[in-house]
């Protein structure tokens, strides 16, 4: 009989599904100013939080996450307290980590196993623990200068990630904006949700790549993108964005009180003054609506606040999180509603609006929208803000590119890694700041092929960040993405 002595039973660790809650400013406190709502964790509430992530061999969490980011490995290291290397794994595959651990709408919270039993692990808030306790003041490094120029068009998060992504494969990256501001969208978020300062500690980090920012640089005006390739760009990406507001087409949209959200919420980010009126009508259900809403509570003390929207609550866009934050700001909410004009005369004075039902199926299989008859009301206000749906600026660019608009409003190429019909000219964009930030690595990987094809050469993995002889790999149990890549009709 064999003396061995047989290896100890593994006892997964105990599923806890009750989450340590994050610290928060009180809602009667917090539409006083447009401070932080969200605070960080103790560290202790920290350590107490990531031990109930149990580990998960195959990593869901990493598996819904666009730009797939190793937040089960970040997890661990904060619950062994090890803040410096969860810092590192946290900056090793995104370059804009501040930014999504403030305003990411953590799809992986969303797969978290723990949800199943209770409250998701927060994943999104461990990050920022990563980054605040641990040494996150770090700078990227390239890997051998590869001698080829790269012009992105657009400084949102499609165009930054794309950046960091050639510029650590060793190319030359000129980024231009036509703000003067860098960030795109992410210069729209109110500050109550991310501060200015966020942005730049990201991009602080970039100042080891050859990239080169060329902020109120309007690509289109004078310089088109086939001439930045006569220019000796080897390639060009043009990541443009939705950064003009879409109509709502109906009488009296032109009166003095009707506001675009996009507008409103660029000058609420800058701290320009906005003037707004005591009764407040905003028209939407995404997420620059929840925005522009809660910033108007904010823009107007003790005003009356409405959000109006043309289908049921379960149906809105919007983040869940984000109508419950607007619901406990004493938010008034109107659903089944669509504007049919402005009522007024020399400004606004109210809304009229009619009461929609569900119609037959659409193409897209959702149900279509159709007026009940005699349903119409005003609805007074003196300000009405306008936030249905963002679109393309294209004026401007080359004809002949072949470009497709997504639903969302943003275009991109029509070839394999969004390749436009010209060669050496790619375009993309994504739904959110880590969908955009996804397809900015697609096309970047795609750029990166199409350049070392020209010279015969075989593409590889993006080098580790930080100059360590290692590259890119999915951490261990990973599959295959369960967000299956951005739908394309």
């Amino acid at each position: 009989m064999s003396g061995a002595v047989p290896a100890p039973k593994v006892v997964p660790p105990k599923l806890n599904p009750v989450r340590v809650p994050i610290p928060e400013t009180p809602p009667a406190q917090r539409v006083q100013d447009f401070g932080e709502i969200l605070h960080p964790y103790p560290l202790k509430d920290a350590v107490l939080e990531a031990k109930r992530c149990i580990q998960c061999r195959r990593p869901w969490c990493v598996e819904a996450c666009p730009i797939s980011q190793d937040c089960r490995e970040y997890i661990r290291l904060v619950a062994e307290e090890k803040y410096d290397e969860s810092a590192v794994v946290t900056l090793r595959e995104n370059p804009l980590a501040t930014t999504l651990c403030k305003v990411c709408y953590h799809y992986c919270e969303d797969a978290c196993v723990v949800k199943k039993k209770g409250v998701p692990i927060a994943i999104r808030h461990l990050k920022r623990v990563s980054l605040e306790e641990g040494r996150s003041d770090l700078v990227y490094v390239p890997r051998a200068p590869r001698n080829q120029r790269v012009a992105i068009v657009g400084a949102g998060p499609a165009g930054l990630m794309a950046a960091w992504e050639l510029g650590v494969r060793g190319y030359s990256v000129s980024v231009f904006e036509q703000e003067e501001l860098l960030g795109g969208l992410i210069r729209t978020i109110p500050n109550y949700r991310i501060r200015g300062e966020d942005l730049q500690e990201d991009l602080d980090r970039f100042r080891g790549l050859d990239v080169t920012f060329v902020p109120a640089h309007r690509i289109g005006a004078e310089t088109r993108p086939k001439d930045l390739l006569a220019r000796g760009y080897r390639a060009v990406l043009l990541t443009i964005g939705t950064s003009t507001h879409r109509s709502l087409h109906v009488p009296g949209e032109e009166l003095p009180g009707v506001l675009p959200a996009l507008g409103l919420l660029r000058k609420v980010h800058r701290g320009i003054p906005v003037e707004v009126g005591r009764r407040i009508v905003v028209i939407g259900g995404g997420d620059v609506a929840m925005d522009a809403v809660r910033s108007c509570v904010r823009l107007s003390p003790g005003g009356e606040v409405t959000l109006v929207y043309r289908r049921t609550r379960e149906e809105m866009p919007a983040d869940p999180e984000e109508l419950h934050g607007a619901e406990e700001e004493g938010i008034h909410f109107r659903f089944q509603l669509s504007p049919v004009r402005v009522a007024g005369s020399e400004r606004v004075e109210g809304l009229v609006v009619v009461r929609m039902e569900p119609g037959p199926p659409a193409a897209s299989g959702r149900a279509s929208l159709r007026p009940v008859p005699g349903s119409e009301e005003t609805i007074p206000c003196d300000t009405v803000v306008v936030a249905v749906g963002q679109k393309a600026d294209l004026s401007g660019l080359d004809e002949g590119l072949d470009l497709r608009e997504s639903a969302g409003g943003w275009v991109e190429g029509k070839g394999e890694g969004y390749a436009t019909a010209v060669p050496g000219i790619f375009a993309a964009g994504g739904k959110s700041v880590v969908y955009a930030m996804a397809a900015g690595t697609k096309a970047a990987e795609a750029i990166d092929r199409y350049l070392r094809g020209l010279e015969g050469q075989v593409p590889g993995p993006r080098p580790d960040p930080f100059g360590k002889d290692s590259s890119f790999a999915l951490p261990a149990g990973y599959t295959k993405p369960l967000w299956n890549a951005e739908p394309r009709s």
